[in-house]
């Protein structure tokens, strides 16, 4: 019994605090999946005594896999009002996963600062967007040619399975900055989660466990991690959204914006401490 608690209790606390952090932000925000999931993962590990490089690996894995039933739901729900682009999806799916592999197999090929390093930059990022470019004109005016959103939909699937996020992140400001619209931006990027995560999430399965890696890992995937995460982040959420409606929109979005960059600038920073 003692061997059990010492050895699984960590993982097992880390694993509630960020099934409840990542609910309850969740609802509070109005995103989901890696973007609270990765950073919250990746400080929580680190406070029992993970180290920084494979905390990192261990959220994104972990991450991926949660985003897959999560993504499923979202699809539904999303395709029910109407707003899942699946003309686009056609034209994308096919470089969105080439830019998958690439990245998983990069991910999985560097140590896991680098892949810190690019959840730090892309999440500063998306937080001076929310916040300077709330209000801002589209860049263009539509979409580009196919070339163009090639370059588009591989980019999306390149960062995101590194930063162990679904296709929202990166591929909402992306669609919605060629005027794109934002309910069917969201809509259409909910079935990006899935092109990104199930390959992504199949690659870190496979993958070798890293030699201080938390108990009950799968490749680079912490079982229980994903066993605790979903059910509580669906718990949770509408606590979360509940908070939410007592707060103003703009509000909401600079907290996030805020979370945002606490969490890419804490990462960044760890890299040069």
């Amino acid at each position: 019994m003692n061997d059990f608690l010492s050895q699984w209790l960590p993982t097992m606390i880390a694993m509630v605090l960020t099934g409840a952090f990542a609910g309850i932000l969740a609802g509070l925000l109005g995103v989901g999946g890696g973007i609270v999931i990765v950073p919250v993962l990746f400080f929580v590990l680190q406070h029992f005594g993970i180290s920084a490089g494979t905390a990192m690996l261990v959220a994104t894995a972990t991450s991926l896999l949660v985003i897959v039933p999560t993504s499923i739901s979202s699809v539904r729900a999303h395709h029910k009002r109407g707003n899942v682009d699946w003309a686009l999806l056609k034209r994308w799916w096919p470089f969105m996963v080439v830019g998958v592999i690439a990245g998983s197999a990069l991910a999985l090929k560097v140590k896991g600062e680098v892949t810190s390093a690019v959840f730090g930059v892309v999440a500063l990022l998306v937080a001076a967007n929310m916040l300077f470019r709330a209000k801002a004109a589209p860049i263009a005016q539509q979409l580009p040619g196919m070339a163009g959103q090639g370059v588009m939909a591989g980019t999306t699937g390149f960062f995101s399975v590194m930063m162990g996020v679904g296709g929202g992140t990166i591929g909402v400001p992306l669609l919605t900055s060629c005027n794109y619209p934002p309910h069917r931006a969201v809509g259409t990027a909910s079935f990006f989660g899935l092109l990104i995560s199930i390959p992504g999430a199949t690659a870190m399965l496979l993958a070798e466990t890293p030699a201080d890696a938390p108990q009950g890992m799968i490749g680079m995937v912490n079982l229980p991690g994903f066993l605790l995460i979903v059910p509580l982040t669906v718990l949770l959420a509408p606590v979360g959204a509940w908070i939410g409606s007592k707060l103003e929109p703009v509000m909401l979005k600079r907290v996030f914006a805020i979370f945002l960059c606490i969490s890419g600038g804490r990462m960044l920073m760890q890299l040069f401490a």
